[in-house]
């Protein structure tokens, strides 16, 4: 099949969510075409299969900001015309299942009709779709998609509960490519960072409010007072980084907290590490949770959202109530002090990742893909 994807280029999780199911889709054969306003992250080696279509914004002093999403329409009436589409996958709603619509009423004919795929991800319905400004909207291009898809059960309700939603909605979870996220040996690089054997905590983010970084230090700062000799990695970056920074500073553990900014091969930050904390207060799946676990990491998160569908409690690590750092600082120390304890969370955490191999959810997509062209 020919393919178009349509994502943002971002390091956020429907950004590489997209890229990824590109890369898996090509290597079954498919043609794949990704549209974005950048490259994205993901997309970081040259392929015959995979072709990236740059959307362009022309600047005119009449426009303040210009339309993306017109702009983004006109490259997928293109794109569907000239690489022959047979399916159209949108990731995000906001604005790319409202352009796909629009495509689909320029071309308007048996000859040019492609099925449109809407994929929730998270935000685009639970924070931004939910806002009185684009709610009707996102409604309405929801209803107009010929298949749509949510990457959590958790999301699934939330967009029956924030939307008028006649369509089915079929869960189609995040995915992990178990070739590269497994634990290898980075001894050299465990011996930079903790040259006395300390414990590695890791967190992994962009660093924006609803991802309660400072929870993450504050309860680090019990794992030390714990009498836990440990590192705190904090990857990524973003708006929150100076309050993280200016929380270290308060409690006096600059020492311990090494601050690595964005980082492509995240893999090799999680091969080292001991536990991965994300205390989100939003998280329709917790991808960056899969990853963790996908290299034997157990991990400690809030019980919201998507999270408990991923992280086990008991069996892949702990959930704790959002904003309870006490429950934070008490089950990592408890995971950190206990090596049975934490050999076994591992162990079913990498266990519990093989459920969402990349595999398995492509040939999942497949045949959503020729499901919903059967039905037009």
């Amino acid at each position: 099949m020919n393919i178009g994807i349509v994502c943002y280029p971002t390091f956020g999780g429907s950004g590489v969510v997209a890229t990824e199911l590109a890369k898996g889709l090509a290597n079954r054969g498919h043609n794949l075409h990704i549209i974005s306003y950048a490259q994205p992250a993901r997309l970081d080696s040259f392929r015959t299969d995979i072709t990236y279509h740059e959307v362009d914004l022309s600047s005119y002093p009449l426009f303040e900001y210009p339309p993306y999403d017109l702009a983004l329409a006109n490259m997928m009436v293109n794109l569907i015309q000239f690489a022959k589409l047979d399916i159209l996958h949108v990731h995000y709603a906001i604005p790319h299942a409202t352009s796909a619509y629009l495509a689909k009423q320029i071309l308007n004919t048996k000859a040019s009709k492609v099925p449109v795929i809407t994929t929730l991800h998270g935000t685009d319905i639970t924070l931004i779709g939910s806002d009185p400004t684009y709610k009707q909207v996102v409604d309405f291009s929801i209803n107009q998609s010929d298949g749509v898809t949510a990457v959590s059960e958790y999301l699934k309700n939330e967009t029956y509960r924030l939307f008028d939603i006649k369509k089915e909605i079929k869960v189609i979870p995040n995915f992990i490519d178990l070739d590269r996220f497994k634990k290898s040996k980075k001894e050299h690089f465990k011996k930079a960072i903790c040259p006395e054997g300390e414990k590695i905590v890791t967190h992994v983010s962009n660093f924006r409010e609803v991802k309660r970084v400072t929870d993450v230090v504050a309860a680090f700062d019990q794992i030390l007072k714990n009498g836990v000799q440990a590192k705190l990695l904090m990857v990524g970056d973003g708006p929150e980084r100076a309050k993280a920074e200016n929380k270290c500073r308060e409690l006096k553990m600059c020492d311990h907290v090494r601050f690595l900014g964005k980082q492509d091969q995240v893999e090799e930050v999680l091969s080292v590490s001991d536990l991965f904390m994300i205390p989100s207060g939003s998280e329709t799946f917790g991808l960056a949770a899969l990853e963790a676990m996908s290299c034997s990491v157990p991990v400690i998160s809030s019980n919201i959202g998507g999270l408990p569908e991923v992280n086990i409690q008991g069996e892949t690590g702990y959930l704790c109530e959002l904003g309870d750092i006490e429950c934070l600082g008490r089950c990592a120390t408890e995971i950190l002090k206990d090596e049975k304890l934490h050999a076994r969370m591992a162990a079913n955490a990498r266990k519990r990742a093989e459920m969402f191999e990349l595999d398995k959810i492509v040939t999942i997509y497949e045949t959503y893909y020729e499901e919903i062209k059967s039905t037009l």
